[in-house]
Parts: C-alpha cells; structure tokens; sequence
C-alpha cells in the first residue's frame, strides 16, 4: 500500500474508487487499523473516492515518540489530503478519530464537506481511565487489555453470533504498537472539546449505538443537540458500530452523503 512519508513519519492509506468522484475519507478507531472500515468500503467505493489510513502510532505507520495530541493527528491528515491534492472531504470518524473530525470542523472547516461522527463524544472518559490503560499497555503488553476492550466494542450477543467477526478486530487491536496505543491515549486523555462543539457549522451526521458503554447514547444525543442542523441515528449495536452493525452504518453513511 502507498506511504505518506512525513518529516517524522510514514502514513500508510489506500484509495479505492473512481479517483474523480466525491471523496470520503475514513479514520480509525483507537487500537484498530485501517482495515476496521472492511464492510463499508465495498459499497461506498461504488459512488465515492473512498481513502482510509492508519492513523499515526496504529497498523503500518510509524510509531513516532509520544504523547500524541489530537491537534497533530488532524495535522496529518491535511497533510495526507494536501499530499493527494483533494481539497475537501466527507470526514467520518469512529471513537478517537471523531475527535479529529470535530477538531478538524473547528480549525479547518473549509476542508470538510460533510461531518459523520460515530461512537464518539468531545471528552471521552477521564484522565484516570487513560492513565490506568497506558500504564497497563506498557507493563504487561496489548494482550493485558484485549478482552476487556472486546467487551465494550461489541454486545454479547454479537460476539456469541458473529464469533469470526470479532476475530480481525481482535488481531488489529494485538497487533497495535504499545507505545502507539499509549501515545494515542494520551491525546484522548487531554483533549476536551465540550465548550467548542457549538461552534460547528459543517452537516453533520452523529451516530451511536444503543449499547455502546465507551460513549453512550445519552452523550451523543447531547452533544448532536450542540451542532446547528446535526442529525443523529442510533444504531442496535456497541461501540464499533460500523462492524456490528455494519450494513445499517453503512446505509446511515450513504443517505447522508447523498441527501
């Protein structure tokens, strides 16, 4: 796959798609990879330019020194845009990479077409939760923490059902960069965009799942009420929505962008 090669980094993205359409880009999740937006792209790439990557410190990018910050994992994706000379996008991103979106709808408005904000909140959880993980994370590897991380991204009834759908999730999250994980936690952690929220003025889509325990619907229903105009769907599903309720996500994602 092509490389995005920064001044500190390589970002791994892949495009599929007519390259003159629309463009959506796709942003990963905390502990996942590109590949989480497997179910999505083969419809979406029908009518849009559809680019993914691996956000900084997650799959086949560079784990540069942490901590991280939301602030520098927006910058590269405008650098990743300007690298592919697209001027605008449909953002839509998934629990941490729906904070950039909303970062990048307040600084860089002019970029963005569309806003989709999946399973997300402006702060998500506090900064014991944070600091217990990374401290995990480091002292006793991703393994310490991946049954517990499968339970909050899917409902127990999927699991039972799906079984062999809980499998990449699972290898992405194994496979992903300790110091990457605790990097990216870290700039979860320190970044509280609650007081800004309203000052978005991009279409927005927010969605959620019923039984997402990370960002719960309750959140969402409050920060969708802060954004002029958003509209907000809610999906029977946990906190990777876009998988466990992949074919609905995917038919939200299209109805919005072609309203």
């Amino acid at each position: 796959m092509p490389m995005l090669e920064l001044r500190d980094a390589s970002i791994r993205y892949e495009i599929s798609g007519p390259k003159q359409a629309p463009a959506v880009l796709l942003s990963n999740s905390l502990g996942t990879s590109l590949e989480m937006w497997d179910s999505q792209v083969p419809v979406l790439s029908r009518e849009f330019c559809v680019l993914r990557y691996d956000m900084r410190g997650h799959g086949q990018s560079t784990v540069t020194p942490g901590p991280y910050t939301i602030e520098q994992l927006a910058q590269d994706v405008i650098l990743l845009l300007d690298h592919l000379d697209i001027e605008k996008v449909h953002f839509c991103g998934l629990s941490m990479s729906g904070l950039i979106g909303m970062l990048l709808a307040l600084r860089n408005p002019r970029r963005l077409r569309h806003l989709i904000l999946c399973n997300t909140s402006p702060k998500i959880g506090n900064a014991e939760i944070w600091n217990t993980r990374i401290e995990t994370v480091r002292k006793s590897g991703m393994a310490a923490i991946v049954d517990g991380v499968i339970q909050r991204w899917f409902t127990p009834a999927f699991q039972a059902a799906s079984p062999a759908a809980i499998d990449s999730p699972r290898k992405m999250l194994l496979d992903t960069p300790v110091e990457g994980y605790a990097a990216c936690c870290a700039a979860i952690r320190d970044i509280d965009l609650r007081e800004s929220i309203a000052n978005i003025q991009l279409p927005t889509l927010v969605i959620t799942g019923t039984c997402d325990p990370v960002t719960p619907p309750s959140e969402s229903r409050l920060f969708a009420e802060r954004i002029a105009g958003a509209q907000y769907k809610e999906l029977p599903a946990s906190h990777l929505s876009n998988i466990e309720a992949a074919e609905a996500f995917t038919m939200e994602l299209l109805n919005f962008l072609k309203a």
